[in-house]
């Protein structure tokens, strides 16, 4: 951000002094409000980009994760005898990658929207932090489509849904959350150190491992369960199982873990962007 200071010489001549502003101390959501509408164009052309010239469009959103639930359903459910605490395993695995999905895309899309926007952020001025919120928000749609089969699955094992369903959406809103916190620290770190993009990848894949989609968490030794749930997505997972279907007990405990450490994630990330937002377009 700049400021600047005019100066009337004698002549009328106007002289412009252009120096940089201090950096912001607040979150500047009163600005974001502003830019309401950038934010809802961004989203939109986000969905539109993503789907564009493709055969089958939207359906992507559903043949993925459900791809991947059939084909741990059939080597780990039905070979290897996987526990799925009481659900039907193609239910259990499916739950797990639909809201893996919404993570995991949230978190690659915020984290490389900056520089997949440099001519915008080189050229005019507006709130950066609507760049990757408006990713995040736009992976809400897929999960929303791929949460519609989810329907199906209820109708061909005669499941009942439950009182716990209330509890759906904060399992979403921490998913979304943790993604967006993580995001803007590695979308801020990707402006300066470009090889960020290519620990991405691994870092989906190893928390991938690292949460319980194709096991539940009942197979981690008592002994490291305490460091295993530090991981905020194992909350929210089985949080989410749990709100389909409510079998067993809540996870109530693991749950709250996730929502202190996506606190912590979300408002340093939060902060540390405001921070360095100023330097984006030098940098880039």
């Amino acid at each position: 951000m700049t400021s600047s200071v005019n100066l009337q010489g004698a002549d009328s001549s106007a002289i412009v002094i252009v120096r940089s502003a201090e950096p912001s101390r607040g979150l500047g959501f009163s600005e974001l409000w502003r830019y309401r509408e950038l934010l809802y164009f961004l989203t939109w052309r986000d969905i539109k980009v993503r789907y564009k010239q493709t055969l089958l469009g939207i359906l992507w959103a559903v043949l993925q994760p459900l791809a991947i639930a059939l084909t741990l359903s059939l080597f780990l459910g039905r070979l290897a005898k996987m526990p799925s605490g009481g659900l039907p395993y193609p239910v259990f695995a499916y739950a797990g990658i639909v809201m893996w999905q919404l993570f995991s895309q949230a978190l690659t899309e915020s984290s490389n929207s900056l520089l997949a926007n440099e001519q915008l952020i080189t050229k005019v001025y507006f709130p950066r932090l609507i760049i990757p919120l408006s990713a995040v928000l736009a992976s809400l749609l897929d999960f929303a489509i791929s949460f519609v089969l989810i329907i199906f699955f209820f109708l061909y094992y005669r499941m009942v849904p439950t009182v716990a369903m209330v509890t759906l959406p904060l399992m979403v809103c921490l998913a979304v959350a943790i993604a967006m916190g993580v995001g803007l620290w590695l979308a801020s770190l990707n402006v300066k150190y470009r090889d960020v993009r290519y620990t991405l990848g691994f870092l989906v894949q190893f928390w991938f491992l690292a949460t319980p989609i194709a096991y539940p968490t009942s197979v981690v030794p008592g002994r490291w369960r305490i460091w295993y749930g530090l991981n905020p997505m194992v909350g929210v997972v089985e949080g989410f199982r749990w709100a389909l279907c409510g079998i067993g007990h809540a996870p109530i405990l693991l749950v709250a873990v996730s929502v202190c450490v996506s606190v912590v994630i979300l408002v340093s990330g939060l902060y540390y962007f405001r921070r360095t937002e100023d330097t984006f377009a030098d940098f880039i």
